[in-house]
């Protein structure tokens, strides 16, 4: 009984002193627009992503967390734009997100409705880059430079 306490201890102790990983999408239409997601938490806007499932690798998380956000196929992976690692990049928890540019299509439907409230494509010169949550106006950023970083 004692060694299986101290097997649980330890299972918790890693599990919450070690960053969740995630993916970031940055979703390329077929006619140049970037589509982003509304978060309903706190209403900036946000590229689509989320945590990388028990079992699940990022390419596929990448492929289910766009179409449970926006409905939209992930058609190919263009390039990886960056893995960001800041502890204080995400206000609720300590995250690593892989962001990665990708072809997309389909038609843009909100599928998780307790967490996006909206979905909309931008033209790069319009999207609302001063009200984006997290970190994702870096990665847009690095993404407009051609950058791949590790930050």
């Amino acid at each position: 009984m004692f060694r299986a306490w101290q097997f649980i201890k330890t299972v918790i102790g890693i599990i919450f002193r070690h960053p969740v990983t995630g993916t970031t999408i940055i979703p390329i239409l077929p006619d140049g627009r970037i589509v982003l997601v509304r978060r309903r938490d706190t209403g900036q806007w946000s590229l689509p992503g989320g945590m990388v499932d028990w079992g699940e690798d990022i390419a596929t998380a990448a492929h289910r967390e766009l179409a449970e956000e926006t409905g939209l196929e992930l058609v190919r992976i263009r390039r990886l734009v960056g893995v960001y690692s800041a502890p204080d990049r995400d206000p609720r928890i300590h995250s690593i997100t892989v962001a990665i540019e990708a072809d997309v299509r389909g038609k843009l439907a909100v599928k998780d409705t307790l967490e996006i409230s909206e979905i909309q494509a931008f033209f790069p010169a319009e999207l609302p880059l001063s009200n984006l949550a997290h970190d994702h106006e870096r990665q847009l950023k690095d993404y407009f430079e051609g950058l791949t970083v590790l930050a």
